[in-house]
């Protein structure tokens, strides 16, 4: 487990925020280059990185992140446009940060070199002394000065996501900073807005920093801010000069209150000329210039989240997962029992670990955006390298899906993107020939559909080549020759291990790996995977998951003696089996339900049970993608809160159940896996023995 406590672990996991940040924002500019918005993302990105960076020991990746800086700054005074080559640059020397942050023992110098040349060509500076990533020096630097800072954020500067704190932390890293808080415009306590900003910041600064970088820290919020920087001189004031050089009083005011032999600041108080605060901040100032100490401690920002290492989530799943099974054992020892207070007790441990579960699930969830998002870069630079002209879109990134399925997603779309790259879009005059736009469209979508996640990858190229797939499957006797297979079977040879219609082996595909990883990866999450292709128009392959590996509202159906588990959010509705149907052992078995013709599959002739069917079997309807199917049980017990166990490597291969769970009474129920078993029962009916 990661030390949460170590704080050189916090600012990497920090920095990879922040960088996955400057890609977006530099993929963005490069679409946008007028966009001030996301400049202003990247520049905040990169100032960040290099302020904090040099605050945790990292001077290399600091030094080397100043330079890309000062790069982004003329682009932001209007000296030069991000064109592609700057991107080109900053997406390279985005790369290299990340090697000094996770690697600085193993960077490539050379390299780091090389960036800040093409930076100095972009820019038309010099590069410095070395390119590695170890420029410790900067040409701004001279003799240490005292500035005099007032800072008064907008009122509204926290609901916008300005931290006034973080800023007084850049401030006290530049050098040795005195600050004071301002609270006179603090309202009574029972009129306070915890979300308005009521303070103001006085502050003292020693540094050798010219003052471009003390506005530099400002720079986001100078617009709707009360900021004044003035130069302080060097030499001890008495605390009136100092009070006069400010304006907060006339220096005749000043003068008239000496005179009267009290001390200075009290009287002015008594007099109404100054409060307390700014007497005080006055006092902070005379202190700071006399001895050039930090006379102010930095405060805890406040925030409204915490950082927590995915091995605690992972254990808080399984914790709760047991609470789950123990509560189904009391409620069937309570359903014995005449004692409504123990019903009543355990009415309210559901409840409250029904709440327990949902809240521990939601924490788990995380927008699939996170996950799309790394694939501009993929797209971008093989594009380039493939002399493709090629656009990325996405909808649904707002749907969520569990942390686990989204790291173990990654693979799988990194393969099924650079084949579509590879094998599906065309270049440019061949589109062109065809009558189509020059620039080529890879379109990721994820939406809810009942119980999956359904994440589409679809694209306008040529299309599969269905004689080739053939001609393939054949040559590795994967299918008979002259086999009738329909597209969808097929196609799903592609994913077959070693399969591949590519004539020849590139740096990108041709050997026949990937599609099939892709699907091992899918089959092992619960999931399913359906390619659809229009020669010349394209193709789209989409993958069902399942919301959660974790827990999932279940309904428990008996067939035979064995009980099982449906996907609660699968299941429409239960119905009886007429006794018409029941008798009838010849075709197609199908229901009329509310005038809709709807197929059902007989579970008992499935599995094989061996006891005689109950008098009257309960028909269970379920929704597949657009599809409706019927499943006959024996039984239906009533809904199940479903801990999901995985089934062991010897059962690796039953497609029909995804996992088990653990019943009430201790005995194991397995988990129907819909999707899986109604493919199975499609195959299965033709071969039913006919009466």
């Amino acid at each position: 487990m990661t030390d949460s406590n170590d704080p050189t672990q916090t600012f990497r996991e920090e920095a990879a925020e922040l960088l996955a940040d400057l890609e977006t924002a530099l993929l963005s500019l490069e679409e946008r280059p007028d966009d001030r918005d996301l400049l202003d993302t990247a520049f905040r990105a990169l100032h960040t990185l290099k302020g904090s960076g040099a605050m945790f020991g990292f001077g290399a990746m600091a030094a080397f992140t100043h330079h890309l800086e000062n790069a982004f700054d003329q682009v932001r005074r209007g000296l030069m446009a991000p064109n592609s080559a700057l991107i080109d640059v900053a997406l390279a020397s985005k790369d290299h940060i990340r090697g000094l942050i996770e690697h600085p023992d193993r960077v490539n110098k050379e390299e780091g070199a090389r960036l800040l040349d093409l930076m100095a060509k972009q820019t038309g500076a010099a590069s410095g002394p070395t390119g590695s990533g170890t420029v410790t020096a900067d040409k701004d630097l001279g003799t240490p000065g005292t500035w005099r800072i007032r800072f008064r954020p907008a009122p509204d500067a926290l609901e916008r996501g300005t931290n006034p704190l973080l800023l007084l932390d850049e401030l006290r890293a530049m050098g040795s900073a005195t600050v004071v808080t301002l609270t006179e415009a603090l309202p009574p306590v029972e009129e306070i807005n915890p979300n308005r900003c009521y303070l103001a910041w006085d502050i003292v600064l020693t540094t050798t920093q010219p003052r471009s970088a003390i506005e530099d820290v400002f720079i986001f919020v100078v617009d709707d801010s009360e900021l004044t920087i003035d130069p302080v001189d060097p030499e001890a004031k008495r605390i009136g000069e100092i009070l006069a050089d400010r304006g907060e009083v006339a220096a005749d005011t000043v003068t008239d209150a000496v005179g009267r032999q009290k001390k200075l600041g009290q009287l002015l108080v008594d007099d109404g000329a100054v409060t307390e605060e700014r007497i005080h901040s006055a006092l902070a100032e005379q202190a700071h210039v006399r001895n050039k100490t930090d006379a102010a401690k930095a405060v805890v920002p406040a925030s409204n989240s915490i950082r927590v290492p995915a091995e605690r989530l992972d254990d808080l799943m399984d914790q709760v997962g047991e609470l789950v099974i123990s509560h189904a054992r009391l409620k069937q020892l309570v359903a014995s029992s005449a004692d409504l207070q123990i019903k009543s007790v355990t009415e309210e441990i559901e409840r409250l670990s029904n709440g327990l579960r949902d809240t521990a699930i939601g924490i788990r969830m995380v927008p699939i955006g996170t996950l799309f998002g790394r694939f501009r870069r993929l797209v971008r630079d093989l594009s380039q390298d493939m002399a493709k002209d090629v656009s990325l879109t996405m909808s649904g990134e707002e749907t969520e899906l569990d942390k686990t399925m989204i790291e173990r997603l990654n693979d799988p779309l990194v393969h099924i993107i650079r084949n579509s790259l590879d094998h599906g879009l065309e270049k440019a005059e061949e589109r062109q020939a065809a009558g189509k736009p020059p620039q080529g469209l890879i379109h990721l979508s994820a939406r809810h559909a009942g119980t999956q996640v359904l994440i589409s990858i679809k694209d306008d190229g040529r299309g599969l080549n269905r004689d080739r797939i053939r001609a393939k499957a054949e040559e590795q006797e994967l299918i008979q020759p002259g086999a009738r297979l329909s597209d969808a079977d097929l196609f799903q040879l592609i994913f077959q291990p070693g399969f591949s219609t590519a004539k020849a082996v590139t740096s990108l595909s041709g050997r026949g790996v990937g599609m099939d990883v892709v699907k091992r990866t899918i089959d092992s999450l619960r999931g399913t995977i359906d390619v659809t292709s229009t020669p010349g128009a394209g193709t789209e392959i989409t993958l069902g998951l399942p919301l959660t590996l974790a827990i999932i509202d279940g309904l428990l159906v008996r067939v035979g003696a064995g009980r099982f588990v449906m996907p609660l959010s699968a299941v429409e509705e239960c119905v009886e089996l007429p006794v018409k149907e029941d008798v009838r052992h010849t075709g197609r078995n199908f229901l009329n339900i509310r005038g809709s013709l709807v197929p059902f599959i007989r579970l008992r002739e499935m599995f094989s049970s061996p006891l005689p069917a109950d008098p009257y079997q309960k028909v269970v309807i379920i929704s597949v993608g657009e599809r409706r199917v019927g499943l006959v049980v024996d039984q239906v017990l009533g809904d199940h809160q479903t801990v999901i166990k995985s089934l062991s490597q010897l059962h690796a291969d039953t497609k029909a159940f995804s996992g088990a769970t653990i019943l009430g009474d201790g005995s194991v129920a397995l988990i129907l896996d819909i999707g899986h078993l109604v493919a199975l029962g499609q195959t299965f009916e033709p071969r039913r023995n006919v009466s």
